[in-house]
């Protein structure tokens, strides 16, 4: 990427060797308001940091293999985010792994999706993708969802939690899923994860194959360096703000499930900034497989880490949704299903993805 050697790439540079330097002093000390502003700051800007450096990397590899690359470094930061906040116990912290994956859920096939395809057909008339690749990973994303979030609310324990053998189960298929569709979007069937050409010229760029310059050898590899020291950071300071995080909550009056939605709009908001980007230069497969891919790993991934971390922790593992977020999941599948097969949208198509969201958003305030 042409920003590695701008100021850009200074503030990246220099936030996950800051972020480390914040963390030696803080880590296990209880902070006052203030601090905890400044080590909040830091935080987001250690996993905007990352995110950044595991582009350059994703741009290193190319497409699809780049938006997976991102996909799994964000779910990294969640899963650190959750496992530590639920490591520092207290109330709500059963049912956190459920409340942030879901919220990753909605904020990816909601906000991205819709803030995609807003962008990209106000811009360009027409939001076009490829509908059988994307059909296939909204598919693995259906599946992954019914299996570990709705499932658990209709077990004959009539619970949300699964038993272990049950969770086991759930935590193999989530992996067999990824697994499976992660292999077809990178060997199988790579072709159908490529942007749509909409513009017969092709994009113009300097030695004229059609791409941009990816980064030199040296770049990706300081990058991939810094990436693997912004994610240590990230996974420190999220431990010394969590009780920062669950006091901010609860004073503004939101209940505990709230502090799922925080973490998830924390971490996947520099991937929502990296759509809209990519969507606003004609590339609206890209933006989707951002979204998709995220959601996707944001179950397939976390969901399995957090049942092996549940070996260690204390208490029960709440993974089943609640009616009315079933219920929410269920609108944003049918709107989904209808926004994909025509390989194609208009800007009302996004539209309706973001009034989901913020129905989402102010039901979690406001149940």
């Amino acid at each position: 990427m042409s920003d590695t050697t701008t100021g850009r790439f200074t503030w990246t540079t220099t936030v996950p060797v800051l972020a480390l330097l914040v963390l030696v002093p803080t880590w296990g000390r209880y902070l006052p308001v203030a601090l905890s502003v400044v080590v909040g700051v830091v935080l987001v800007g250690a996993v905007l940091a990352a995110v950044h450096h595991a582009e350059v990397v994703a741009h290193k590899v190319g497409e699809p293999f780049g938006s997976l690359v991102l996909a799994v470094a964000v779910t990294v930061i969640e899963v650190a985010l959750i496992v530590t906040l639920m490591i520092s116990g207290g109330e709500g912290t059963s049912s956190l792994a459920r409340d942030t994956v879901f919220a990753a859920v909605m904020i990816t096939l909601n906000g991205i999706v819709g803030l995609a395809l807003v962008v990209g057909a106000l811009k360009h008339h027409l939001a076009v993708f490829n509908a059988e690749g994307t059909g296939s990973a909204l598919a693995t994303v259906i599946a992954l969802a019914g299996v570990t979030l709705v499932l658990p609310r209709f077990t004959e324990d009539s619970g949300p939690t699964f038993t272990g053998s049950q969770l086991a189960f759930a935590a193999v298929a989530s992996l067999v899923l990824y697994g499976m569709f992660v292999f077809t979007q990178t060997v199988r069937h790579r072709d159908f994860f490529l942007p749509v050409p909409t513009d017969p010229r092709g994009p113009r760029d300097d030695d004229g194959d059609g791409h941009a310059d990816p980064p030199t050898d040296r770049e990706a590899w300081t990058s991939l360096a810094l990436l693997l020291v912004a994610l240590v950071a990230v996974v420190g300071l999220a431990k010394v703000c969590s009780p920062a995080i669950e006091d901010g909550v609860a004073a503004v009056g939101f209940p505990h499930a709230f502090v799922g939605v925080v973490i998830a709009l924390t971490v996947l908001l520099p991937e929502s900034i990296a759509a809209s980007r990519a969507a606003a230069r004609d590339k609206v497969q890209t933006s989707l497989n951002l979204a998709y891919g995220s959601a996707m790993a944001s179950i397939g991934l976390t969901i399995p880490a957090i049942a092996i971390a549940s070996i260690w922790l204390d208490g029960p593992l709440d993974l089943g949704l609640e009616p009315m977020q079933i219920v929410l999941l269920a609108l944003t599948v049918v709107v989904s299903v209808l926004t994909v097969v025509p390989g194609r949208a208009k800007p009302l198509n996004g539209g309706v993805h973001l009034v989901l969201l913020a129905s989402y958003l102010f039901l979690a305030a406001n149940p």
